[in-house]
């Protein structure tokens, strides 16, 4: 083979050497970036379903705050009745369930006492 030859191959070589050293660590960023693009996907949606589920678990808890603020709204109504004389029929039953009986009757109950042609 001639020298010219011998060389040309040389060059070559170092020229694909260099074009692979020079693409190799590119591609390899580009992946590691698509890895992290994919990560950080997963992640996001992770945390979009937290949230969510939060979300849920405040407005459920807002509802049963508001459920509570309206029966304890009623309570304080019923107490400005009896405090007026205003409620004097219902004074012996509910004597009996808030100072000597169940406290913790829930509303229903009351309801069911008041009338009892209504059922839930």
């Amino acid at each position: 083979m001639s020298t010219g030859a011998i060389i040309a191959i040389v060059v070559i070589v170092l020229l694909v050497i260099a074009a692979v050293a020079y693409a190799l660590p590119r591609a390899r960023a580009r992946q590691r970036e698509r890895q992290i693009g994919r990560r950080r996907e997963e992640v996001a949606g992770a945390h979009r379903e937290v949230a969510e589920e939060r979300l849920a678990e405040a407005d459920r808890a807002e509802r049963e705050a508001r459920a509570q603020r309206a029966e304890a709204e009623m309570h304080e109504s019923r107490a400005a009745l009896h405090e007026e004389g205003m409620a004097d029929e219902d004074l012996a039953t509910e004597h009996e369930r808030f100072v000597r009986g169940d406290g913790g009757a829930d509303d229903a109950a009351i309801r069911r006492e008041r009338d009892p042609g209504t059922t839930r």
